[in-house]
C-alpha cells in the first residue's frame, strides 16, 4: 500500500475546490447581490434625470430582528448549560458550564462573535463562525532601564526570554578622595517567548468559505475549506518556514467582487486584495482544507486537515472535527444554505424602489412639469432659467404652454402599503413590534389584544433564534468543551461566581449533554417579571403559612432569576448565594435534629410521668387491698370466737 504523494493530494484538493459551494458560482453572485441590497446600493438600471432612490427594506427588516436575537443570546453570561448525566457527574457538569462559558463570554468577544455571526447569516444565507485551540507561538519586544544586578538576573533567568541589546552605566559619586563606584545598571532589550494555548473563535466572512455541493452539515461534508488572504510574516510566526518567493494558490475575482461589496458602502478600497505588501507583509492566498481521503491506500477515507499555499504544503495531519459552526435563519431540508431575510425581502424591496421612484418623477413632473414651445416664438434662455418671479420673452401669446402631468393615484400609496403587510407575513417584522403607532389603543383594542399581536410578531424571530440556538450555538458550545478537554493539560485558576476557582477539564467527563439556555417561549421581560412577582408571593405566603415546600435558597434562585430579567448580570452584587454562607452557628439540618431530639425527649418524660402516676395508682390499690384483707380477716376471727362454746362451771 502507498500513501499519496503531496503532488497527488493537492490534486484532490484542487479538485473538491473547483466544484465547491461558494467558489466562483450562483452562490457566490446571490452573496454579493445581498451585500448590495443590504447597503441599498442602486440597481444598474438607473436613468440620468430620473429618480435613484433605492428602498432599505432589506436593512430594516434584519436591523429589527438583530436586537431581539442579541438581547436572548447576548443578555446573559450564561449562554449554554451542561447537563449531569448521573449523581456522580454534578459537579463537573456545574463546573463545565461555568468554564464554557467563561471562554466564550471572558477569554472571546462573545458580543461581537453574536452580532457578526447572526448578521452574515440574516443577509447571505449562511454565517460561520472558527473555534480551534490557539498555541501559536508569540515573541514580544520589551524594553527595561535602570536594572539593578538582582534585577537583570531575575529577568532574563526564564528560558523564554532572549537579550536583544544591553548596555551598563556606572553612578558615580567623587568625594575629595576619591570616586567610589557605587552601583552598576543595565539597559536592556529582550524578546519574550509566550506559549499560552486558548480557545479561539473567529467569523469567517461567507465569502472566505467553501463546501462540497451534496453536503447537509458541516460535520458529514466530505470537502470544507477555509481561503483566505495571509502575510508571510503571519505564516512564520505560526511556525513554518516560508520562502520570499512563495506563490500563492492565485486570485479569485469572485471572492474581490463579494468583498467590494462589503465595503461598498462608504467606498472604502480596503475591501479590494491588492499585492501592495512587500518582503515580510507581501499576501498570499492559504487554503485550510478539510476532506475525507484515503491517504494512506488503507481502503478506508479518513478526515485531514491541508493547510497549504500554491503548491507548499504546511500541514498535513489527521484531525478528529472540522472547526466550524454555522447558522441558518431559514433551514432548507438535506442542505446546508438556507433561506435568508434577503431572499424574503428582497424582491418587495426592488418593487417599492420603483414605485418610490415613479412617485418621485411625477411630484418633480408637478412641481416642475414640461412645456409646449412654439419655435421660434420664445425665448429659450428666459424658459430654462429657473426662478421665481422670472420673465420669459414671447413673440406671441400662448407661445408656451404646460404639458399636462397625469395625478398622483392613491392606489399607488394602496400598493405600498400591501407591499409592507407581504413583508410582515414574510418577516414577522410589523409595525407592532417595532413600537405602537397612534392607531395601536383605541377604544375597540385592549392591553391584551395589543400584547397578542406583538407575542405573535415575535414568534417568527423565536424560530429563528431556537433555530440557532440548535444548530449553531450549541454545536460551538460542544467544540469548546472538546477543545479544552483535548488540550488544556494544566490547572488553570479563573474567578467564577465571585470566587476563585482552579479549572481541570482533563477530569470532565469525555461527552456530556449541552442544552443551551436561552429564554424562549416565555415572553417579555414585563410578563416574566409579573410571573417571577407571583412565584415570590406564593412562596412568601407557603413560608408564612408554615410548609416546608419552599427554603432560603428556593428564594434566592427566585430572586437571582428577577434580576437577571431586570438586565443585571451580577447576581452576586445584590444577593447572596445562602449555600456559600459560612454559619457560625448550626445548620438549618442541625437545627431540626436539635428539634426532632427535643421533641423525643419531651415524649419520653410525659412517657415516664404516665408511668409512675401507674405505678402510684397500683400501690395505692394494693395497700387498698392489704387493708381490705386484715379488717376480713380480722371480722373471720372474730366470728369464729363468737361460735366458740362456753366451758362448764365458768362465772
Amino acid at each position: 500500500m502507498a500513501k499519496l504523494t503531496d503532488e497527488e493530494l493537492l490534486g484532490r484538493v484542487e479538485d473538491e475546490l473547483s466544484s465547491a459551494q461558494g467558489n466562483n458560482d450562483e452562490l457566490s453572485e446571490i452573496r454579493r447581490e445581498s451585500l448590495l441590497r443590504y447597503y441599498a446600493e442602486p440597481y444598474g438600471n438607473e436613468i440620468e434625470g430620473r429618480s435613484q432612490v433605492c428602498d432599505t427594506t432589506v436593512m430594516d427588516t434584519i436591523e429589527w430582528i438583530k436586537p431581539s436575537l442579541m438581547r436572548i443570546f447576548a443578555s446573559s453570561d450564561e449562554v449554554v448549560r451542561f447537563n449531569p448525566e448521573g449523581p456522580e457527574d454534578v459537579p463537573s457538569a456545574q463546573q463545565s458550564t461555568d468554564y464554557v462559558n467563561y471562554i466564550l463570554t471572558k477569554d472571546n468577544n462573545w458580543f461581537n462573535i453574536c452580532l457578526s455571526w447572526f448578521q452574515d447569516a440574516l443577509c447571505q444565507k449562511l454565517g460561520i463562525v472558527k473555534c480551534f485551540w490557539d498555541d501559536a507561538d508569540r515573541w514580544d519586544r520589551e524594553e527595561y532601564h535602570d536594572l539593578t544586578d538582582v534585577e537583570l538576573e531575575s529577568l532574563i533567568s526564564s528560558d523564554d526570554v532572549e537579550v536583544l541589546e544591553h548596555t551598563e552605566k556606572r553612578d558615580e559619586e567623587e568625594t575629595e578622595e576619591e570616586i567610589s563606584l557605587v552601583e552598576v545598571l543595565h539597559d536592556v532589550t529582550i524578546t519574550r517567548h509566550t506559549r499560552k494555548g486558548r480557545v479561539k473563535i473567529d467569523n469567517v466572512p461567507p465569502e472566505e468559505f467553501l463546501i462540497s455541493t451534496e453536503a447537509k452539515n458541516v460535520e458529514d461534508a466530505r470537502f470544507v475549506c477555509h481561503r483566505r488572504r495571509m502575510t508571510l510574516s503571519e505564516l512564520r510566526e505560526m511556525g513554518y518556514k516560508v520562502d520570499e518567493d512563495l506563490v500563492g494558490a492565485g486570485d479569485d475575482v469572485r471572492m474581490d467582487e463579494q468583498r467590494e461589496a462589503r465595503f461598498s458602502f462608504d467606498s472604502s478600497s480596503y475591501g479590494i486584495y491588492d499585492d501592495t505588501g512587500v518582503g515580510a507583509m507581501r499576501e498570499v492566498w492559504v487554503n485550510e482544507a478539510f476532506l475525507k481521503v484515503d491517504f494512506d491506500d488503507d481502503g478506508i477515507a479518513e478526515l485531514r486537515r491541508v493547510f497549504y499555499s500554491g503548491r507548499q504544503i504546511f500541514d498535513n495531519d489527521p484531525v478528529d472535527s472540522i472547526p466550524f459552526a454555522t447558522v441558518t435563519p431559514v433551514p432548507l431540508p438535506h442542505q446546508i444554505f438556507g433561506m435568508s431575510i434577503t431572499d424574503q425581502v428582497e424582491s418587495l424591496q426592488e418593487i417599492k424602489t420603483v414605485l418610490m421612484r415613479q412617485l418621485l418623477d411625477n411630484m418633480y413632473l408637478q412641481n416642475a412639469g414640461r412645456v409646449a414651445v412654439q419655435e421660434g416664438m420664445c425665448n429659450l434662455d428666459d424658459l430654462l432659467t429657473q426662478r421665481p418671479g422670472g420673465i420669459v420673452r414671447v413673440k406671441a401669446q400662448g407661445a408656451v404652454q404646460p404639458l399636462p402631468t397625469p395625478p398622483l393615484q392613491p392606489y399607488v400609496f394602496q400598493m405600498m402599503q400591501y407591499l409592507d403587510q407581504i413583508r410582515e407575513e414574510r418577516s414577522g417584522i410589523s409595525r407592532m413590534s417595532q413600537g405602537l403607532d397612534e392607531n395601536a389603543l383605541t377604544s375597540h383594542t385592549t392591553a391584551a389584544a395589543v400584547n397578542q399581536v406583538m407575542t405573535a410578531a415575535q414568534q417568527r424571530v423565536e424560530l429563528i433564534a431556537r433555530v440557532f440556538a440548535e444548530t449553531g450555538v450549541k454545536k460551538l458550545a460542544e467544540m469548546v468543551y472538546e477543545l479544552v478537554q483535548k488540550h488544556q493539560d494544566k490547572e488553570r485558576v479563573i474567578m467564577l461566581r465571585n470566587e476563585w476557582v482552579p479549572v481541570r477539564p482533563d477530569m470532565w467527563r469525555d461527552k456530556m449533554d449541552c442544552t443551551v439556555a436561552v429564554g424562549l417561549g416565555n415572553g417579555n421581560r414585563d410578563q416574566k417579571a409579573m410571573q417571577l412577582a407571583q412565584l415570590t408571593q406564593f412562596a412568601s405566603q407557603a413560608m408564612a403559612g408554615g410548609l416546608s415546600i419552599v427554603n432560603e435558597q428556593n428564594l434566592y434562585n427566585l430572586g437571582a432569576q428577577m434580576i437577571e430579567n431586570m438586565g443585571f448580570k451580577d447576581v452576586e452584587s445584590f444577593l447572596t448565594d445562602p449555600s456559600k454562607v459560612e454559619r457560625k452557628g448550626p445548620s438549618p439540618e442541625q437545627q431540626m435534629a436539635q428539634m426532632e431530639m427535643q421533641n423525643k425527649q419531651k415524649e419520653l418524660e410525659i412517657k415516664a410521668a404516665d408511668i409512675q402516676v401507674k405505678v402510684q395508682k397500683i400501690e395505692q390499690e394494693a395497700a387498698k387491698d392489704a387493708v381490705d384483707a386484715q379488717l376480713k380477716m380480722a371480722e373471720l376471727k372474730l366470728e369464729a370466737e363468737q361460735k366458740r362454746p362456753v366451758a362448764i362451771g365458768a362465772t
